[in-house]
């Protein structure tokens, strides 16, 4: 099943995810196919992050959330709210 986290940054924060933007990309390749999408929000000027997308491949909501409780983000407390949902790819999927 797959579940999709939508991360919002704390204000201010944007140093923390810069200084924890290479473990959390590491972190994000070493699940490989696990996880379908990733990515940043951006500001409204699409210039700076603000939060972020990642839907990943898991058995249930138990999992999938202790699997992000261990995103180093997460773990440096960058977020101000994390909102994980079941979520169905129906539109758009990639072939792989």
């Amino acid at each position: 099943m797959l579940f999709a986290a939508l991360c919002h940054d704390k204000p201010d924060h944007l140093a923390v995810r810069l200084a924890t933007r290479d473990a959390h990309v590491d972190w994000l390749k070493g699940m490989g196919s696990r996880v379908r999408i990733a990515g940043p929000f951006l500001d409204d000027a699409a210039e700076i992050m603000q939060g972020s997308i990642v839907v990943i491949e898991a058995e249930s909501l138990a999992e999938a959330k202790a699997i992000f409780a261990t995103d180093p983000y997460a773990v440096a407390g960058l977020f101000d709210s994390v909102e994980i949902r079941p979520w169905r790819w129906v539109v758009g999927a990639p072939t792989a």
